[in-house]
């Protein structure tokens, strides 16, 4: 017997991220026949002809009387544009007095005139918006990701390329910038200097060009491309849901098809963190070794669509509910949740009282985000009376929700038990998206009949709250245990730390001394709280203890880190730590008020 979930546990290729700009975005510049980025310093940049949103011609021409020009290429969809959206009209409104004029060029062959008219009205741009069709300026200029700007003198020479600062980055975000990069560059060229850091790294999206080679191949979209993503993206990236962009139709996925690539390639996406050495898990995401290398195929054969006539029905989701119809459906406050443009938001906790005038035996829940744009996780759990929040530690969380994650759905006979008088606690985590956002997320919920219920569902935790993280410190251990004083069945197990988490090991001790490694997650990322439901219930006899073993990184290397030289124990926070081993188990012999 093990949970059971209606949804396919397959994750996408490409989510949001950080929530997930992790999921989209890349490091090293990897574009096809580029140079390196060092080669455009210095380097003229010719004349152009783009036109805006508007349908209006712009030419490099246009901005002789400016001092300096700055090119932003961005993409509408690509996260970390869109974040890095409002700090480009920051810089613009500080800067354009002093001589500098803006453009921003999108050359994806994916993005539409209309949405670029939506992505500039949605972040309040005033500077010319240009569609660089072909990406003609990008392969002129070298341009390789969005977002990624270019300074151009007054000779209009390359002076600069790169980030515009580095508070944002593949996976990571920090509470303030540390390197100012865009604006120490503009300053230095206003004041005729050579710019100290000609080049920096860019991280983002790659632009989705038009192929160099003319498509051909047996690999197409069609009959090979189309039904991956339908087994494992489709399911985020549709209509409505958490990823940023579809990937239902070829012209969407052949535009990203280069960032499918790279990230399929680095191993980044799917997102499944466990190694494969140790256990078997019925949601794995993992693409097989014939998936990989039909994208890489398809990709290097320039993206082929082949015959429309085979391509396979897209799949088919449940409207609204990835559970049965709930029964009941519980919001998180009477009000929507203000969600700022900017910034690292703390975690919120909100208690509803649901009004339980009996016990509860719960046998489908799901946790939905209202605003998936800016929903990073959110953590359901019950407080019992008299007890005091305790982000779930004593009886574990119900349910949480996270790119990647299915909702909860226990086989027949089988439930989790809520007593009556008992709240709901909410934690969410919200990352802003680059422009002022509400949000109102619930919990539909289930029930099952009492007299149906033959096993109970216990929901625990293991978590050592007493521990301090050495300033600096890069592998820093903390351990905790717990001790199963009846024969259980293990169900799931769901590792969870904060910024500075870097692995975490789920180990059992049988009565006798004998070790077995049962999870390992080698490199835990925060921007994925996943989830890892058992292939096949583990018996762990009366007396088997849980071992969790997590390593930090609390040293400047950690790019998430937001304070390296602070020592950090446990909090509440994301920039406090915390250490908790979640898991889920059945009695062995099948009643179903046996507590472990």
């Amino acid at each position: 017997m093990r949970i059971l979930v209606h949804c396919s546990f397959a994750a996408c290729i490409l989510m949001v991220i950080f929530w997930a700009p992790r999921a989209v975005l890349a490091g090293p510049p990897a574009a096809p026949n580029a140079a390196h980025p060092a080669a455009s310093i210095g380097k003229k940049l010719a004349d152009f002809s783009l036109r805006d949103y508007r349908g209006k011609v712009h030419t490099l021409a246009d901005f002789a009387a400016k001092k300096v020009l700055v090119i932003a290429f961005i993409g509408v969809d690509c996260p970390l544009a869109t974040l890095y959206a409002p700090r480009l009209v920051q810089l613009a409104e500080e800067f354009t007095p002093q001589g500098v004029a803006f453009v921003a060029i999108d050359a994806n062959r994916q993005d539409s005139v209309t949405e670029l008219a939506t992505y500039a009205r949605a972040h309040g741009i005033q500077f010319p918006l240009l569609k660089d069709a072909g990406n003609v300026v990008a392969d002129r200029i070298g341009a390789l990701r969005t977002p990624e700007v270019f300074v151009l003198d007054v000779e209009r020479n390359v002076s600069y390329r790169g980030r515009i600062d580095d508070q944002y980055g593949v996976g990571f975000r920090r509470p303030q910038p540390a390197a100012h990069n865009l604006s120490a560059a503009l300053e230095q060229v206003l004041a005729g200097k050579p710019v100290s850091e000609p080049v920096t790294e860019a991280s983002g999206c790659l632009i989705g060009r038009v192929p160099k080679v003319e498509p051909s191949g047996d690999v197409t979209y069609s009959n090979q491309i189309s039904r991956i993503l339908n087994a494992r993206c489709i399911q985020c990236h549709r209509a409505g849901q958490i990823a940023p962009f579809p990937l239902s139709a070829y012209e969407e996925v052949a535009g990203w098809a280069d960032t499918i690539r790279e990230v399929v390639r680095d191993g980044r996406m799917p997102p499944w963190f466990a190694d494969p050495a140790h256990g078997k898990f019925s949601n794995d995401a993992r693409l097989s070794p014939d998936e990989k290398q039909l994208i890489e195929s398809w990709v290097t054969a320039g993206c082929p669509e082949g015959d429309r006539a085979q391509l396979s029905p897209p799949p088919e989701f449940a409207e609204g509910w990835a559970i049965p119809r709930p029964d009941r459906v519980i919001s998180m406050d009477d009000q929507p949740a203000k969600v700022a443009a900017e910034g690292v938001l703390p975690y919120r906790y909100l208690i509803t009282d649901p009004h339980f005038k009996e016990d509860k035996w719960i046998q489908a829940i799901e946790a939905r985000p209202g605003n998936r744009a800016v929903v990073h996780h959110i953590i359901v759990s019950f407080l019992k009376p008299g007890d005091r929040p305790n982000l779930g530690l004593d009886g574990g969380p119900l349910v949480g929700y996270a790119p990647g994650m299915p909702p909860v759905i226990y086989p027949k006979g089988t439930a989790q038990l809520v007593p009556k008088g008992s709240k709901v606690v909410f934690q969410v985590h919200y990352t802003p998206n680059g422009s002022p956002q509400e949000d109102l997320s619930c919990v539909g919920i289930v029930f099952a009949d009492p007299s149906s219920v033959k096993h109970r569902v216990w929901g625990g935790a293991t978590p050592n709250t007493r521990f301090r993280i050495p300033a600096g410190a890069d592998d820093y251990a903390v351990n905790s245990s717990r001790t199963f004083n009846e024969d259980v069945r293990l169900l799931t197990l769901t590792p969870h730390m904060h910024m500075r988490g870097k692995a975490f090991r789920f180990e059992v001790e049988y009565p006798g001394g004998r070790r077995e490694t049962l999870l390992d997650v080698p490199k835990y990322d925060f921007n994925w709280q996943l989830r890892y439901d058992l292939a096949e219930p583990k018996l762990l006899p009366r007396g088997t203890r849980l071992l969790c073993t997590a390593k930090y990184d609390n040293s400047e290397n950690n790019p998430n880190n937001p304070n390296p030289r602070r020592a950090v124990g446990w909090g509440e926070q994301t920039w406090d730590e915390m250490m908790i081993g979640y898991y889920t188990t059945i009695p062995a012999n099948g009643k179903a008020g046996v507590a472990n």
